[in-house]
């Protein structure tokens, strides 16, 4: 295998963020998460103290959502979750801009919205994660076409403080011609672009539509260093069956060899 177990386990922040996920299904999450020693969970705010709990002992880091999903909140609401959440043992934060002020050109608004949150939290020793949603972005917006919208925003993120910056909610749902809701989420055009509009201090993150293991590692490939996922278990299963198999097969002409010299 190209990369390590380890490698690919630690880009994965283990999102356990559905809107209906219980109490018990988010306490399998951690334990999930821990089992197969991923960098981090992705929680809902309400959970971060208690799933601090639960990882206690392990090196799997807890990580809040801010302002989750469309980062409507003001920004004082924004900083003032991040506050709680780091109170509570988060020292991971994933923010979601606001898009309709990014949208409407309000730069100024979008820079200082960011730099509250990245700054309370990094005075609380935790990095901060900022969502494009890049779904709601297709047609670019206040007078630039989509991919210098989404360049521009790379830049005030950067100037704002952002450890990372991230594609994708998951849930960034947009209504098509027919009148049903999906979304990409993370793409390769998008990755591309994100990491060559940020410098090497500032990492990138794919999130939304990461659901095997070849997925994984193509956006390792297009520069992530995390990756938003809930099909953790079967990626990461399925890398232990590929590089089983591999080992299998590198061994098996020396098991031949073997045999054809044993007596048997």
């Amino acid at each position: 295998m190209k990369y390590t177990y380890e490698q690919l386990a630690q880009m994965i922040d283990h999102s356990l963020l559905h809107p209906t996920m219980t109490d018990q299904e988010l306490e399998e999450g951690c334990r999930l998460a821990a089992r197969y020693k991923v960098a981090s969970v992705c929680l809902k705010p309400y959970y971060v103290q208690h799933a601090v709990k639960l990882l206690q002992g392990t090196a799997i880091k807890v990580g809040a959502v801010i302002g989750f999903p469309h980062g409507n909140s003001t920004t004082e609401s924004k900083r003032y979750e991040t506050e709680l959440a780091c109170k509570d043992g988060a020292v991971e934060i994933d923010m979601v801009i606001n898009i309709g002020k990014a949208l409407s050109g309000d730069w100024q608004y979008v820079e200082q919205d960011v730099r509250a949150v990245c700054d309370e939290a990094h005075r609380r020793a935790a990095k901060v994660k900022v969502i494009f949603e890049n779904d709601y972005l297709t047609q670019g917006g206040a007078g630039l076409g989509a991919e210098d919208f989404k360049r521009k925003l790379c830049v005030v993120c950067e100037r704002a403080g952002a450890d990372w910056i991230k594609t994708s909610t998951g849930y960034g749902f947009v209504k098509g011609p027919d009148g049903k809701y999906s979304y990409q989420g993370a793409t390769e055009a998008d990755l591309k672009l994100m990491r060559a509009n940020v410098s090497p201090k500032v990492q990138v993150k794919a999130a939304g539509g990461v659901r095997d293991l070849d997925g994984l590692i193509r956006v390792r490939e297009l520069g992530a260093t995390r990756c938003g996922a809930s099909a953790t278990a079967a990626i990461l299963e399925e890398y232990q069956k590929r590089a089983e198999a591999e080992r299998i097969g590198k061994s098996a002409p020396e098991k031949q060899a073997t045999l054809g010299t044993g007596g048997y």
